[in-house]
């Protein structure tokens, strides 16, 4: 083997590894987020997290990725301990897809059908397709489909590369020996187990592993099941290095989901080893010393796995207690961090990035609460204290969540994810300067308390019905948004526009007590300051429903939408629904303030 052959092997190589990862890239673009949330939700039944384990990662084609979305889930807190364990079992079979794939390189007929199959008929075939979908479609299912075609191409033509390029190796003496020693169960485990650790891919080593057995059997010098079967067994160890290394400054219990990922096939490995080894001596197995084959290297990786994941499933709490174990303490409260991790595949991300401003808007509700209470019924400084810790939270927690959606946006979003996170760096504010205002009306409760300011009986009802309407605009914002609710969402408007109305209204009868004297000039200006502020957190909550309207709209659609120019036809009476709403809330609120309105 010569210099050159060095080269093209490590160019095999690097055209595999990029082609898995072409492949890999596509497969999770083209489901859309769909799988990493059912992968979230659906974990309560061990055997049914097996299999989703399974799919996931038969998908895209890395129990890697699996297992690091599982650090990822648990890190935020969103999956439990014991939910991962099913799903860590799983993607070890699932992984086990690309080694079939790979085997198709045993196909051996002259049945033209059944050739077209072969990787060299295959491998520049699927690229031609591919290459021709991802230059026509820039964009959606078809340029995604031609991204996983391009990939798969580019693996096999890696492979073929490599089966070319090794064939002086697997011909010399030194390989020869090299392979003998193998024989040797634990440096076969170390050797695989280090391969995989620096790829990080058990698919990616197995898939090598089962090239140079092809090069080596045209070389008329197989790879024996002695000398494989331990190597193997060791990848399945070393691809615990990517969700180890995911775990580096992660929660108490995302650690342990990495550790149980590795205990998983440590433990695996010394019970296969011990009794495979163990019946050898004594059987003496016939396949002992037969060669390996890219299909036989596939079967007996599935076959590893599915023994250990059928041992050790009834002992998945045992595993969860083993990892507690030895990682004792408790896992602490989830922090922001957890949430928002950098980990994720950006529709997760984005998902989690929603949660947040959720819990953004939980707190802005909150404060707007306190603040109403301590200004209509009696003020509390305790309360107050609360508000102001809750408005500290709500700054942090708009700056995380802005540099995080930053983050996201150079990680290539699809259609449907651009259009959540522009949305999302608006709507975040729009929470956020909700907030604002709750603070701002609760400075005034507390100087209206401070400083003895006493409103008119009129005035003091006026903020009572102009607070309560602003209560029910909030809630119902929050609500639509957390449901995704375009009904509700299209509640919001003639309710704002009804704050509106009452907020002229009662800007005119300030005006008018003023002239009369009815109320000093200090309670007036208060008073007026707490008007501005209601109105303007109506405006907010006006931007936040339309983001859902725009959001169930079609890509063609959300092109076209103007905000400013459809609130401007809504307010100009042509929508019959609008205006049905719109009475209702005047009644409600504007006829209320007085009979002569």
């Amino acid at each position: 083997m010569t210099i050159f052959d060095v080269f093209t092997t490590l160019g095999g190589v690097a055209l595999f590894l990029f082609g898995m990862n072409v492949m890999g890239d596509g497969l999770e673009k083209m489901s859309g987020g769909r799988l990493e949330r059912i992968l979230e939700r659906l974990t309560s039944n061990t055997v049914k997290a097996v299999l989703l384990g399974l799919v996931v990662t038969s998908v895209i084609q890395s129990s890697s990725a699996t297992t690091v979305m599982l650090v990822g889930f648990v890190n935020a807190g969103i999956m439990k301990l014991r939910q991962a364990v099913g799903v860590i079992m799983g993607a070890n079979i699932g992984t086990t897809v690309t080694a079939w794939i790979i085997s198709l390189g045993d196909i051996n007929s002259e049945n033209a059908l059944i050739s077209l199959f072969k990787p060299k008929t295959l491998a520049p075939l699927a690229a031609v397709i591919g290459i021709v979908l991802t230059m026509v479609f820039r964009r959606g299912k078809k340029h995604d489909a031609g991204r996983i075609l391009l990939g798969f191409g580019i693996l096999f033509s890696g492979m073929l590369t490599m089966e070319a390029s090794l064939g002086g190796l697997a011909g010399s003496e030194g390989f020869q020996n090299m392979m003998t020693a193998f024989s040797n169960p634990l440096l076969g485990v170390l050797v695989g187990a280090a391969l995989t650790a620096v790829i990080q891919s058990s698919s990616a080593s197995v898939g090598i592993l089962q090239t140079l057995s092809a090069s080596a059997a045209a070389a008329g010098h197989p790879i024996l099941f002695s000398a494989a079967a331990p190597i193997i067994m060791g990848q399945n160890i070393g691809t615990c290095i990517t969700a180890i290394l995911a775990s580096v400054g992660a929660t108490r219990n995302a650690k342990r989901t990495a550790l149980i990922h590795l205990y998983f096939n440590v433990i695996g490995t010394v019970v296969f080893l011990a009794a495979l080894y163990g019946l050898q001596a004594i059987v003496h197995w016939p396949f002992w010393e037969a060669a390996m084959s890219r299909s036989t290297i596939a079967t007996f990786h599935l076959t590893f796995n599915l023994i250990t994941t059928a041992i050790l499933l009834p002992f998945h709490n045992a595993l969860v207690k083993l990892a507690m174990r030895t990682l004792p303490g408790e896992s602490g409260s989830v922090e922001m961090d957890g949430m928002l991790d950098d980990r994720f595949s950006p529709s997760v991300a984005l998902a989690h990035a929603l949660e947040a401003v959720h819990l953004m808007a939980d707190h802005s509700q909150k404060n707007l609460s306190r603040a109403v209470e301590m200004l209509t019924v009696k003020y509390d400084e305790k309360r107050f204290s609360r508000l102001r810790e809750d408005e500290n939270t709500l700054d942090g927690l708009e700056t995380h969540i802005s540099q995080y959606l930053l983050k996201l946006a150079s990680r290539g979003l699809t259609e449907s994810e651009n259009t959540l996170h522009s949305e999302l760096f608006h709507v975040v504010i729009d929470v956020e300067r909700v907030g604002d205002y709750a603070v701002n009306i609760a400075e005034a409760a507390q100087k209206k308390h401070t400083d003895s300011v006493q409103f008119s009986l009129s005035a003091q009802r006026e903020i009572e019905l102009l607070s309560a309407a602003v209560g029910e605009l909030l809630d119902l914002t929050y609500t639509c948004y957390r449901n995704a609710d375009t009904n509700m969402a299209a509640k919001v408007e003639p309710l704002e526009e009804t704050v509106d109305r009452m907020t002229e209204i009662l800007k005119g009868r300030h005006i008018n007590r003023l002239k009369n004297a009815e109320c000093s000039a200090e309670s007036g200006a208060l008073y007026l300051e707490l008007l501005i502020n209601f109105e303007r957190l109506a405006d907010h909550c006006s931007n936040i429903a339309l983001f859902i309207i725009r959001r169930n709209m079609t890509p063609e659609e959300r092109n076209r939408f103007d905000m400013h120019e459809y609130v401007h036809t809504l307010h100009s009476g042509r929508y019959e629904g609008y205006n049905h709403s719109l009475d209702e809330y005047m009644t409600k609120y504007v006829t209320a303030l007085d009979p002569a309105v």
